[in-house]
């Protein structure tokens, strides 16, 4: 975890996003960073000696009480070293810093772990309707 810096609000390119999201398999979409900054309360980086962007957490909000964890991505090569973990206790310190009340996050069953047992979190009850594709 020492070998890397970690910033609040430190400027990303969507070249970097896109950089990020495929070095551990993900498909990319050009623009999406630049078009979703906007509506975050903040984020949170890690790069390496270099500079290279090797993790990441996107914290959005409603301008109020409640933010929301999203995007948490760790470079495909730099993954089980903490980064992931670090990330998200940032995004929580800032957070609470800036006044929020809750801070949210959905995941695929595989992560219950990650955020229970290394980040903190508790289980909710929560609902979720789909608006797109199959189901919806």
């Amino acid at each position: 975890m020492m070998d890397f810096s970690y910033r609040w609000r430190d400027p990303v390119t969507d070249d970097e996003m896109s950089d990020l999201v495929r070095s551990h398999g993900g498909q990319p979409v050009p623009g999406w960073w630049n078009s979703i900054r906007r509506y975050s309360l903040g984020w949170v980086t890690a790069r390496d000696f270099a500079g290279t962007l090797v993790g990441f957490v996107n914290v959005a909000w409603d301008g109020g009480d409640h933010a929301f964890l999203l995007d948490t991505k760790t470079r495909g090569t730099h993954q089980r070293r903490g980064i992931a973990t670090a990330v998200v206790s940032l995004a929580v310190t800032h957070a609470r810093a800036a006044g929020c009340e809750w801070l949210h996050v959905d995941f695929v069953p595989g992560l219950r772990s990650f955020y229970f047992d290394a980040c903190g979190f508790s289980p909710t009850e929560a609902g979720l309707i789909r608006l797109t594709g199959s189901g919806s």
